[in-house]
């Protein structure tokens, strides 16, 4: 059952994408939902849920439990990627703004969606991004060499309350390789990310020629093309994030002489035609939105601090 009917439509449609994540998406979908989320109604928002091909699926019924605005689609994809799942989401979507969490195991901070819907008034085309954040004090696939694991995160997350203050995980969480100058610099890629629906469809969504797996850089695609949207206004949200879980990803969780980048950037360069650039600060230079919590002054600015 859709939860919103003509008279009731949502301001915002999250889009996120799992695969195989029973553990982490726990978490997830419980950072998106008003209990944990601050200033924000159920009304103001749906949470779409894409099951990429998992070979171990979630409960459907469980998701739609979660909350009345949640829905579930299991996506088969003929590639091991969430591209396919991601552009199922936003043709579902009922807002004319989507919010793009293409990789599930991303616990996010309690306003983002609140600081989202603020720059959607403030703004006419906005595009709002948050940065990015791991759990543990060393970007996974460098902990992964001193023991990291879903075992110790687990015990990690337990020494923080973070579901009454989600401000917290940034105690026990660092700045991931895409983020790693902190909220003042340029990122390359943002794992949480809004815009309106007929600018992501005029990009071309999530292109599904993207096969390698985990989707390769095609996140970093879809970031570089919106960024530099002449009639988009790029807003980053300042002491907001998303906090990647340890989930044994094909990037994030694998040791850097494993990491699949070349594989990546050569995708990217058949696809494109050229190599791979991260975004750059001369061509782009956002809006900040938000509050600096004492718990992530440290991360404002690296090059700085």
């Amino acid at each position: 059952m859709n939860f919103f009917n003509s008279k009731n439509t949502p301001k915002l449609s999250i889009v996120i994408a799992f695969f195989n994540m029973r553990r982490e998406a726990a978490r997830t979908l419980f950072s998106l939902t008003t209990d944990y989320q601050t200033g924000i109604r159920k009304s103001d928002y749906e949470v779409i849920v894409l099951d990429s091909g998992s070979t171990e699926p979630l409960d459907s019924r469980q998701v739609c439990s979660i909350q009345s605005n949640f829905r579930y689609k299991f996506v088969r994809s003929k590639w091991p990627t969430p591209c396919e799942a991601m552009n199922t989401g936003i043709a579902m979507a009922n807002a004319n703004t989507v919010v793009c969490m293409i990789d599930g195991a991303r616990i996010l901070s309690p306003g983002v969606l609140s600081k989202m819907l603020i720059a959607k008034k403030s703004f006419k085309q906005p595009f709002i991004y948050t940065i990015g954040m791991h759990l543990g004090n060393q970007p996974q696939g460098q902990a992964i060499l001193n023991g990291y694991n879903q075992k110790v995160e687990d015990n990690l997350l337990t020494t923080v309350d973070w579901k009454n203050d989600g401000y917290k995980l940034f105690d026990i969480s660092c700045l991931a390789g895409s983020s790693e100058d902190g909220f003042l610099n340029p990122i390359a890629e943002s794992n949480c990310f809004s815009l309106p629906r007929k600018k992501l469809l005029e990009i071309g969504g999530f292109d599904e020629k993207f096969i390698t797996a985990g989707g390769g850089l095609v996140n970093l695609d879809v970031f570089s093309k919106a960024i530099h949207l002449p009639d988009l206004t790029p807003v980053k949200l300042l002491g907001e994030a998303s906090f990647h879980q340890f989930h044994g990803g094909v990037a994030t969780n694998v040791t850097p002489d494993k990491h699949p980048w070349n594989d990546y950037a050569e995708e990217y360069k058949k696809l494109r035609g050229v190599e791979f650039k991260k975004p750059s600060p001369q061509n782009y230079n956002p809006f900040y939105l938000g509050q600096i919590h004492k718990n992530s002054r440290k991360f404002l600015d690296i090059n700085n601090s």
